[in-house]
């Protein structure tokens, strides 16, 4: 019985889901491989120059840098025509399999410790992407950007949009200047919140691309362009603030808590815009939440696995005050009531 229902759900794929899955795992080989080398650029810009953390941009005259950001642009090409091909609710979770070898290779090539409880996690990554994989939402048919413009007007989405940059602007002149380097939610919370925009309007500049490959010419609609300036600002902005987040914090903690909001909010905008679960039946929908539910659980995992010291007890990295900090110092914070005695 579960081989006959696994050989339906992949049968029930659509050709242009199966193109979307196969995009969307290449797509997290180069970005999971990115992060690591991006951090070694990193360090190295940093033993010469400012701090990306502190506001320096040393790190453009790395070339160790700009391999790993060479590697991010192919995972995110492919993952931009991924979109194009099924929908955001398939290819987004798949991005699990980017934390896991982010996680591995942080593990060998920059020591970060990876725990028998990290490995667990990827573990539940993997399960969970693949039962999200099989049960993902056809994709919606298009035939122009035009449909895509009348989805993203959808009064419900403009008011997920309109919140979504409040938040931003909140967290940009707010929280950044008082807690961005302590609190490794502010950097992610503005790279998560913009990424979920830009995902949307990824999708559809890509579907206006295919539609324009395979004849229907869409480049004279002024929506695609819209759609292509709006892609343009959000990752810029995304790329500025992941390298201020990796540049401070653990990689290992900053891919998996990244991926989590990042696909939660991304799913969540998806289900605004395109109606996904419109088109599934609740077994669906609930198989679905199921998958992504295992896929936080192997994140969060992963993510507290990182705070584990040597000997077992959970430790918090913290900035020392000024003037250590400009050094990059971090020590450890025990959680431990005894020391509260002292």
């Amino acid at each position: 019985m579960a081989n006959s229902s696994w050989r339906d759900s992949y049968k029930g794929m659509s050709a242009d889901n199966l193109k979307g899955l196969c995009l969307a795992l290449s797509s997290s080989f180069f970005i999971g491989s990115s992060f690591i080398v991006k951090k070694k650029g990193l360090k190295k810009a940093a033993a010469s120059g400012v701090r990306a953390g502190s506001g320096g941009y040393s790190y453009l005259y790395e070339p160790l840098w700009w391999v790993g950001m060479i590697a991010m642009i192919v995972g995110e090409i492919a993952n931009f025509a991924a979109y194009a091909f099924a929908p955001a609710i398939l290819v987004t979770p798949l991005g699990a399999l980017s934390i896991i070898i982010s996680a591995a290779l942080a593990h060998v090539i920059l020591q970060e410790r990876l725990h028998l409880f990290g490995v667990l996690g990827c573990v539940l990554c993997v399960v969970g992407s693949t039962t999200i994989v099989l049960h993902a939402p056809q994709e919606r048919e298009i035939e122009s950007v035009t449909e895509v413009w009348d989805l993203a007007m959808d009064p419900a989405f403009i008011l997920y949009a309109v919140l979504v940059l409040i938040a931003v602007f909140i967290l940009i002149f707010y929280f950044i200047p008082h807690y961005g380097q302590t609190h490794i939610m502010v950097y992610i919370g503005v790279c998560s919140l913009i990424g979920s925009l830009s995902v949307m309007s990824v999708k559809a500049l890509g579907i206006a691309l295919k539609l324009t490959i395979s004849g229907m010419n869409q480049l004279f609609y002024p929506q695609t362009w819209v759609f292509t300036l709006v892609v343009i600002v959000c990752v810029l902005t995304q790329m500025n603030y992941l390298n201020k987040a990796l540049d401070t914090f653990n990689t290992a903690v900053v891919s998996p808590i990244y991926y989590v909001m990042f696909t939660s909010l991304t799913i969540l905008a998806s289900i605004i815009m395109f109606k996904d679960w419109d088109r599934q039946s609740p077994t669906q929908v609930v198989t679905e939440i199921c998958g992504f539910v295992t896929i936080l659980s192997g994140t969060f995992l992963l993510h507290k696995t990182k705070d584990m010291a040597d000997g077992g007890h959970a430790s918090l990295p913290i900035r020392l005050p000024k003037n250590s900090e400009d050094a990059g110092v971090a020590i450890p914070l025990r959680r431990q009531s005894s020391a509260r005695s002292t």
